[in-house]
């Protein structure tokens, strides 16, 4: 058998219907496009994807999207539509090595006039720059067709010159009704779904998989599969029924919690989700939403978020969002830190609402934001300005004789404690810069008539 024969074996084995012994969401997988269901913008009859493939014009691509949204099916379909051979490597398992041999074989393939390959790479955001490079000039001169797949932003996971070489499909989670209509349609497939037994289906039932499926097309198969065999496997004579000859076994919520070790939450502590629920949360709280902020935290809390990171965002949120328009508000998020560091779970969670809430409800202020950047920015514009002679510390005799602390003023000896000399470097203070001004709400409200009351008395002193 030469290299021919045995790739065309292969790719016979791809088509190939999987095995019964297949899980359903392997045997389900789409094998046309008018079995695709969902993603309508992405692969939809009118689509644009669509559009370039009737007209033979397929491009290299990046697949963006969540678990179980169709981005392995999404790429078989292309291939078999456009009519070029499909390999397929994951990034998990894979590395330079096996890449270089698809890309030789495909080189060959096409020398032989054996039509193009589809390369997808399965997590695409798991290969290294290296590994990445690694594709670049095949891609470019259209050895391969290449199509990557990954649930992480590419633009933080791709290199830029193979992002700048693929179109970037982003593909959602899908909706609960579509998952209903392919749960349904494998309760109703006998050849490669669930179709060959009768199942008595408790009203909402697959709603509620759809539901605790977080969009994944494959989790809600899996839940689905494991249902109908505990059903099977447990089931008392009174939850079996005869139905047209044959046995029928109900599906109910009880057995779907029976398979449902937890509530599930799609969470993964390393990638983007991960900081799209704690910018939900942090957002929230900006928002002075308390209902939504303490959503966000017991979805993280739920999926396994550490507890204290949370606490330690709540504390950001204190200073940078509310400052000093509620001074306690930081002195709350130190207190919810240390209470959830001596009571631990689940008692823990009291502080953390507490302090979500009272930031989601107390008057916000970005001030102290914007006036560190301020501050930093004049830093840096403006380098190493000296520091005014009489704000110097005077140790020394000499010191005292250039200047250092000549004309300084103690401000408590100071009529109302307040003597109103300059503290700015002379260039900034003849400049009037001003870093602070506080804003209109809670406690800067009072802020703000110190600082007005403060710079009356500079005036008049100043005229005396």
């Amino acid at each position: 058998m030469d290299l021919f024969d045995q790739f065309e074996e292969e790719q016979s084995a791809v088509k190939k219907a999987p095995s019964a012994a297949a899980p359903l969401a392997e045997r389900m997988r789409p094998r046309t496009f008018d079995e695709w269901i969902g993603q309508a913008d992405v692969a939809g009859p009118e689509s644009p994807l669509r559009v370039m493939l009737a007209y033979g014009r397929l491009a290299s691509m990046i697949l963006w999207g969540p678990p179980g949204c169709g981005k392995t099916t999404l790429a078989r379909l292309l291939a078999d539509a456009a009519g070029v051979r499909f390999e397929q490597l994951s990034a998990v398992t894979s590395g330079v090595k096996d890449v270089k041999e698809v890309i030789e074989r495909a080189r060959l393939m096409t020398k032989a006039g054996k039509g193009q390959t589809l390369l997808f790479i399965d997590e695409i955001h798991r290969f290294n720059k290296a590994q990445q490079d690694a594709l670049l000039p095949h891609v470019e001169n259209g050895t391969i067709l290449f199509v990557g797949a990954t649930t992480e932003n590419p633009s933080f996971s791709v290199i830029a010159p193979l992002l700048s070489r693929c179109r970037v499909l982003t593909l959602e989670a899908l909706g609960e009704n579509d998952l209903v209509t392919l749960l349904e349609r494998a309760l109703n497939d006998a050849e490669r779904g669930l179709g060959k037994d009768a199942f008595e289906i408790e009203d909402g039932l697959l709603a509620k998989i759809a539901q605790v499926s977080d969009g994944d097309a494959r989790r809600a198969y899996n839940l689905l599969e494991q249902s109908a065999e505990l059903a099977k496997r447990s089931a008392q004579a009174s939850d079996k029924i005869i139905r047209d000859g044959r046995p029928a076994w109900r599906l109910t919520s009880d057995g779907l919690r029976r398979v449902l070790e937890r509530d599930h939450m799609f969470y993964d502590k390393g990638g983007e989700e991960h900081f799209n629920l704690i910018s939900a949360f942090h957002k929230s709280m900006r928002a002075s939403d308390p209902d939504a902020a303490l959503y966000w935290l017991f979805r993280m809390l739920a999926a396994g978020e550490d507890p204290l990171w949370i606490a330690r965002r709540i504390l950001c949120m204190a200073s940078e969002d509310i400052g000093l328009a509620d001074p306690q508000a930081i002195q709350v998020a130190v207190a919810a830190y240390q209470s959830f560091q001596s009571l631990g779970l689940p008692e823990g969670e009291l502080p953390l609402a507490e302090a979500t809430i009272y930031m989601a409800t107390a008057p916000k202020s970005n001030a102290v934001v914007v006036s560190k950047e301020a501050a930093k920015a004049a830093v840096k514009e403006h380098g190493p300005l000296p520091v005014p002679l009489h704000l110097r510390n005077a140790p020394t005799g000499l010191m005292k004789e250039i200047g250092y602390g000549r004309e300084y003023q103690y401000d408590h000896d100071a009529p109302e404690h307040f003597s109103g000399q300059p503290c700015l470097p002379d260039k900034l203070n003849k400049a009037r810069i001003k870093f602070y001004e506080p804003g209109e709400f809670g406690f800067e409200r009072e802020i703000t008539k110190r600082i007005e009351w403060w710079n009356k008395k500079r005036e008049e002193r100043k005229c005396q």
